[in-house]
This record gives structure tokens, sequence and C-alpha cells, in this order.
């Protein structure tokens, strides 16, 4: 059995009620949600909380409610501390075998790739799986600035052409999938990457990344690259 978990609270700052602020026409956290249902890989979806909107409006597109105690409610609480207070409370007669953490900010999220991780997950000796993209630019050529002057950060890399600099990855922020027979949390040493087409990862975060979003969606669901 497997067991999905979608962590939202109600406090979002630079985007005030991000998580069920509408998005092309639906509730944010809807996407997850109806994404999860379509992939018809859980058992049980459950949406961890603290906010009476949310579990509401949840609740309507058919996600069940696990209320979060407040010290994982605030703005220092992680995502990976949620999950597992979701799998203790929920898994406590070890039915679960998998359980899989979406984000409810994942309009972008297919059903493909949640299958991918899940599958991967099982034919491997690994704990987790979980979402992840290529960077548009090799890091290896980033710079800080210090005192209003550049600073490359590795010095190295200065002349390397950017076509012979080794591809970097990072979270795409969709999903982490785990094999509950794990103890340890979440981490992404010896974790099992799905790769993710950078056209369908974005970060929303500020209200650019909001209406950024919201066109790409609406140009990728036109031309057929979104499913959802």
């Amino acid at each position: 059995m497997n067991l999905c978990i979608i962590p939202a609270r109600g406090g979002s700052k630079r985007i005030p009620r991000k998580n069920i602020k509408e998005f092309c026409g639906k509730p944010l956290i809807a996407y997850s949600i109806e994404t999860a249902k379509k992939s018809n890989l859980f058992n049980k979806i459950v949406v961890s909380t603290d906010d009476e909107e949310i579990a509401k409006i949840s609740k309507n597109l058919g996600a069940e409610i696990l209320y979060r105690p407040k010290e994982l409610a605030d703005d220092f609480s992680s995502s990976v501390d949620v999950f597992e207070h979701a799998i203790n409370k929920l898994n406590k007669n070890k039915d679960f075998k998998y359980a899989c953490m979406i984000y409810p900010t994942a309009p972008f999220l297919q059903v493909e790739y949640l299958k991918e991780g899940l599958e991967k997950l099982k034919n491997s000796n690994a704990c987790f799986s979980f979402s992840a993209t290529t960077y548009d630019f090799p890091i290896w050529r980033g710079f800080e600035i210090v005192d209003g002057k550049a600073k490359m950060i590795f010095d190295e890399y200065m002349n390397t052409r950017s076509q012979d600099l080794k591809e970097a990855y990072h979270d795409a922020g969709q999903f982490y999938w785990k094999k509950l027979s794990c103890l340890e949390k979440f981490h992404f040493n010896g974790s099992i990457p799905i790769i993710i087409p950078r056209y369908l990862v974005q970060d929303i975060d500020t209200m650019e990344d909001f209406k950024l979003a919201e066109l790409m969606f609406k140009v990728l669901k036109e031309d057929g690259y979104i499913k959802n």
C-alpha cells in the first residue's frame, strides 16, 4: 500500500494564501491532489495542514486531512519533518510500504514521473527517490559579489568552455518517495533522481514566479505537454 502526503500550511508570507490561490482557474493545491488521484498509485491521499480553509478545499477535492501541531506550522518548519510526522501518525500499523510527499505548489507535475519514481525505488536498494532537473547554466561558471565586485566561486573553470563542463542537477521540488522500511529522514546522497524536463519545473516563491508559472502552464497545456 502507498501513502501520499501533501504538506500545505496556511502561513505563506511572500504570496499570501499561496497554496489555495487561484492558478489557471483552480486552487493551486488542486493540481497536486488531482495528479495524485489520477496516478492510481495511492491508497490514501492526505493533506497535512494547520489551516481550516485549506482543509475544507482539500476535502472537497477528495483528500483526507491531518492537522499538524503548531511547532510544525511556522516559518522554520521543514517539509521533511512534516512528512515524517504524517508517516508516524498514519502508519502505526505498518500498512504502507511506500510514502510520497507531493508539494502543493506543483501544477506541472505529471503522473509519468510519479510512477517512474516509485518503480525505480522498488527496483533498487535506495531509500528515496525524488524529482530533479538540470541547471540551465553551468554552476561551475557561477560567481558571487564581494564588495560590489564579481568573484568566481570556482576559479579553476574561469576559462573552461561551458560545453566542456559536466552537467549539474538540482531538486525540482515536486515529489519525494520514501521506502518505509528505511528509518532515516530524506536526504539526497544515495537517493534516486527522477529527471524532469526543465520546461516542467518552475519554483513559485514570489508573485513574479506565480505569474510566469501561469503563462508557462497555459502554453504547455495548449501544446499537450501538460495532461492535468
